[in-house]
């Protein structure tokens, strides 16, 4: 196990989400160290997407206090917790189709740099081009960078999407179940990636697939109903009779 620094990436308290009767999220807190890799699991249902919709801010708690990197971005918008170092990937992939995997890769260093996203023909001495290319070695995809995202595999656009979300130099990524849909060649591949991120940039990881999860993460978060059940190293997550009982068993989704 990689020894975890004591400041904190990311702290949660009391965070608390509810839609009309619906109670998604209840009294959740947790912490994230600087460099730490922490999955969060649970069943359809769970709260899980809701909590990274809460830690980005695409949606605003019901009650809770967000701090991101020792500062409290409770109230502050998506495009400033971007630019304090936050990251995300989504369930579905988001990528320009008609773009190659290049022309995607150098959107997201324009981007997280401040520039506009629309451009003409990029300069073979664009330094921003360098990096982009720089993202496609670093997920595996230095051979296709003159493939458009429409002749990929499913597997490989979510390496891209990972590149992209590494433009910008982010502190903390959030990765929203990257190995749905994936064969167990492409998992394998996924894992590898994940593994060989600096141990610098911390993330937290929701997935359904406990066999990725589990070796790639530091701890783990178990969420059951959108109350925190409980919280572990992996081997710790994988002996608990509770969670074997109730997401290793049949009712894991």
């Amino acid at each position: 196990m990689v020894s975890i620094t004591n400041h904190s990436a990311l702290e949660l308290t009391g965070i608390t989400q509810v839609f009309g009767r619906l109670v998604a999220l209840s009294d959740v807190s947790m912490r994230v160290s600087d460099g730490e890799r922490h999955a969060v699991l649970g069943a359809n249902g769970a709260g899980k997407t809701t909590l990274f919709n809460v830690i980005t801010g695409d949606v605003a708690p019901s009650s809770g206090r967000i701090r991101l990197f020792n500062e409290d971005v409770s109230a502050l918008p998506p495009e400033e917790r971007v630019r304090r170092g936050l990251r995300r990937t989504y369930q579905k992939t988001l990528l320009f189709g008609t773009l190659t995997i290049l022309e995607n890769l150098y959107l997201a260093v324009r981007g997280a740099a401040g520039g506009h996203k629309s451009f003409g023909r990029i300069r073979p001495d664009d330094p921003m081009l360098h990096t982009a290319q720089g993202l496609a070695r670093e997920v595996g995809l230095e051979d296709l960078t003159h493939a458009t995202v429409s002749q990929l595999a499913y597997g490989q656009q979510r390496q891209l999407e990972i590149g992209m979300a590494l433009a910008g130099a982010p502190r903390l990524i959030l990765f929203d179940e990257p190995a749905a849909g994936l064969s167990a060649v492409e998992r394998g591949r996924l894992i590898k990636i994940l593994e060989n991120l600096p141990r610098s940039l911390g993330y937290l990881i929701i997935e359904h697939d406990l066999d990725v999860a589990l070796k790639v993460a530091d701890r783990v978060t178990i969420l059951h109903n959108g109350v925190k059940l409980v919280e572990g190293d992996p081997e710790e997550i994988k002996n608990n009779e509770q969670v074997q009982a109730i997401y290793l068993g049949n009712e894991h989704g």
